[in-house]
């Protein structure tokens, strides 16, 4: 169930009312409508796929009060954990790309190998629910939190539905303690959430899905286009994946701060970043944060000298760009960004006399590699690298002009939002209490207006792919 459904719009205001209405506000029957209302939100896509998520509940619960009783053996059950986790992606998401790499390695020598793949669907949100059943493991086996024995608060707290899908990958350390703690209505929540639903839904329906619209055939097929308008998707590109993922965090942190929740941010204005590093400390926060403290720190970090600093930045950042898809173009795109991020340790390499032109460059750097993660495949990037950088400039091919005016309309605004959050210094999860009640009111009708005006079918988001 997406999101930016006519479903979900009947959905989560049946959720949000009977939960509100619950007797006593019983924590047991709220977290029992909100498991049962997660499954329903998962299987809406394939019903199938609710075996996975709660083989993966049930394999870590247990895991985790193992991992905290025996401790001669708890070594062993995390590592149960992680190679149970790890196993789930490696068989529905790698599998196939494993072979294929197999395959073609071998074909580089001279031998031929007859291919065989498995017909597997991808589970949507399996990446992120993975990741953040297998931090609960590792966080108790570090004895930074203790397993819950409540079945149901630990199963909510997997399959949550704001999150479930596309993230925020939040921590055991954070959500379930609210989870199993009372719920008050607030509103000030009440204000903060919805204010953020619908920010997040106006990046997505009016900015992100309308540059989709004028960009993809570009994509699609780069070979038709000339250097002009290649140069024209590629910058809009970045704005187009920003919109969309953050679009789906404000949403998700919205409703669920609507339900008296409070998950951690996972965007924060990354393209006023004046250096690659301070790019990953602002975009997607949970999972730079979480191949941050599960995998660069385990590494080493930056404790055991300067030469493996940056070994382990570059196997972080390999590892995060695999984490995206099974295609070379993402482990490409994470390795590039190790690479920058190695390199950035080493040597200022980014002038900081004028922090505009700062900004800029570091916009236009993240711009081009997000080509890798972008383009079909390789030779698409090749083609669309080489025509960049070509003299084959010529005049913009504008398809619809309706679309190039909505896009270049909502984009106007989104920027010009943004401009003023990163002036004021506030967080896009706190502005609804900060604003007064006139000033809420329309605010909130010229983003409806505008959402209701601009939309026209409930389209993915990016993420989901992952």
């Amino acid at each position: 169930m997406l999101f930016n459904s006519p479903e979900f719009l009947l959905f989560y205001p049946t959720v949000f009312i009977v939960y509100w209405l619950i007797p006593n506000k019983s924590i047991k029957l709220q977290n029992i409508l909100l498991l049962v209302s997660s499954y329903f939100f998962y299987a809406w896509w394939d019903w199938r796929f609710l075996s996975l998520i709660a083989f993966s509940t049930i394999v870590d619960y247990i895991l985790g009060l193992a991992i905290a009783d025996s401790e001669g053996k708890k070594r062993f059950y995390l590592f149960l954990s992680i190679c149970t986790n790890l196993g789930l992606l490696t068989v529905f998401k790698y599998f196939n790309f494993f072979i294929d790499s197999w395959i073609r390695a071998w074909a580089v020598f001279g031998y031929e190998i007859s291919q065989s793949t498995l017909s597997i669907i991808l589970p949507v949100g399996i990446s992120f629910y993975t990741f953040q059943t297998m931090s609960y493991s590792i966080d108790i086996y570090r004895k930074e939190i203790k397993p819950t024995k409540d079945f149901i608060a630990f199963a909510t707290f997997v399959s949550m539905f704001p999150q479930l899908v596309a993230g925020p990958i939040e921590r055991a350390s954070n959500l379930i303690p609210q989870i199993i703690n009372k719920r008050i209505w607030s509103h000030k929540k009440f204000k903060e959430g919805l204010l953020q639903i619908a920010v997040g839904f106006f990046r997505k329906v009016v900015v992100a899905d309308n540059i989709g619209a004028l960009i993809d055939d570009v994509y699609n097929m780069p070979e038709l286009f000339d250097s002009s308008n290649i140069l024209m998707a590629v910058v809009l590109y970045s704005f187009q994946i920003y919109y969309d993922f953050s679009g789906y965090s404000d949403i998700a942190i919205g409703t669920a701060k609507l339900l008296g929740f409070e998950f951690k941010q996972n965007f924060n204005l990354p393209y006023f970043s004046s250096s690659i590093t301070e790019f990953w400390r602002r975009w997607h926060i949970s999972l730079s944060t979480w191949l941050r403290d599960y995998l660069y720190i385990p590494l080493g970090g930056n404790r055991k000298g300067t030469v493996k600093q940056y070994r382990n930045l570059f196997v972080t950042m390999f590892l995060g760009g695999l984490w995206h898809g099974s295609s070379w173009n993402f482990v490409i795109w994470g390795s590039i960004h190790g690479l920058l991020l190695a390199f950035e340790k080493k040597t200022n390499w980014i002038p900081k006399t004028y922090k505009f032109l700062n900004n800029m460059c570091v916009f236009c750097i993240v711009s081009l590699i997000w080509i890798f993660f972008r383009a079909i495949n390789f030779n698409d990037t090749l083609l669309i690298f080489k025509k960049l950088f070509s003299s084959n400039y010529g005049q913009l091919y504008i398809g619809d002009s309706n679309i190039l005016v909505t896009t270049f309309y909502g984009l106007g605004f989104a920027l010009s939002f943004d401009v003023y959050l990163f002036a004021k210094r506030i967080d896009l999860e706190n502005l609804g209490s900060k604003i007064g009640t006139p000033s809420f009111i329309v605010f909130m009708t010229f983003i409806l207006m505008n959402i209701l005006m601009f939309y026209s079918s409930a389209a993915n988001f990016i993420y989901f792919q992952f």
